[in-house]
């Protein structure tokens, strides 16, 4: 098997993490998804007894789910085999250079009948920034950088799941539109949540000051509401999924029904002649 390509740079991801703690960080959107999966839990309805969250903030995290182990989001999850009955990738499987094997590292982690539940930004996050960063590029240099990492659509993500040996598999998705006074505030707070440029393949240098003014100007012919403020999608896409276990529910095998479907909707059968086909 070849080894996965080196998508993002991981020290300048850190780097962007770390300069969230210095400064403050600004994790409205874990918040969000951290209310989400609670609820999400109190529907499960089942007493999880040794939980493990995966994140790249485990200071918020452990604030949020004090009983569970808190674990770097790192190529390697330090996760013990069948150690735990419930496993949160928490919003960082977008950075991960090789997403299906962090999903295999957790349903490993996870006890027969274990929940995983892994959430990440899905294809439409951002997409009003980048539109106008594109264009405004395009115009201005001639060509396209790399500034936004790529994200998956929810039915590819859905069958990351499956690939992972997860059952019972579902994706679904939070979306959330928030609305800023400017593009430079949507930015800020891209790097108040370290959501800022790690790819591998980013420009070295700074950016041109004018493919800013033009993006900004892009931006807001394209994105403001009715009140002036600019709009921006955070799309995030929840994974479901339990590891197997013989308890767990089955598809039933093609032909094996108990009840023919025209009885249950009352109508009349007409049988096909074989010799008419």
């Amino acid at each position: 098997m070849t080894a996965p390509p080196i998508l993002f740079d991981r020290p300048a991801l850190t780097r962007a993490r770390n300069r969230t703690l210095r400064r403050g960080q600004d994790l409205f959107l874990h918040e969000a998804l951290a209310d989400e999966i609670q609820e999400r839990l109190i529907e499960v309805n089942r007493t999880f007894t040794a939980p493990a969250v995966v994140s790249g903030f485990p200071e918020f995290w452990g604030k949020r789910f004090p009983d569970a182990k808190q674990v770097a989001d790192n190529d390697r999850l330090d996760l013990g085999e069948s150690q735990h009955d419930l496993v949160i990738h928490a919003l960082c499987l977008h950075w991960a250079n090789d997403p299906v094997g962090q999903l295999v590292q957790s349903r490993l982690a996870l006890r027969p009948d274990g929940l995983l539940i892994a959430a990440l930004f899905g294809g439409h996050t951002l997409q009003e920034l980048r539109m106008a960063l594109a264009e405004a590029e395009t115009r201005v240099t001639g060509g396209l950088s790399p500034r936004v990492a790529p994200m998956g659509e929810i039915r590819d993500l859905g069958a990351l799941l499956q690939r992972a040996g997860l059952n019972l598999p579902v994706a679904d998705t939070v979306p959330l539109t928030v609305k800023y006074e400017s593009l430079d505030h949507l930015i800020r707070d891209l790097r108040a949540m370290g959501e800022t440029n790690a790819m591998a393949a980013r420009l070295r240098h700074p950016t041109r000051r004018a493919v800013f003014d033009v993006a900004r100007q892009i931006y807001a012919d394209n994105f403001t509401d009715a009140d002036g403020r600019l709009t921006a999608t955070f799309d995030m896409v929840v994974l479901t999924g339990w590891a197997p276990d013989p308890s767990q529910q089955k598809p039933l095998r093609p032909g094996s029904a108990a009840q023919r479907l025209a009885d249950a909707l009352g109508s009349f059968e007409i049988p096909l002649d074989p010799k008419s086909s």
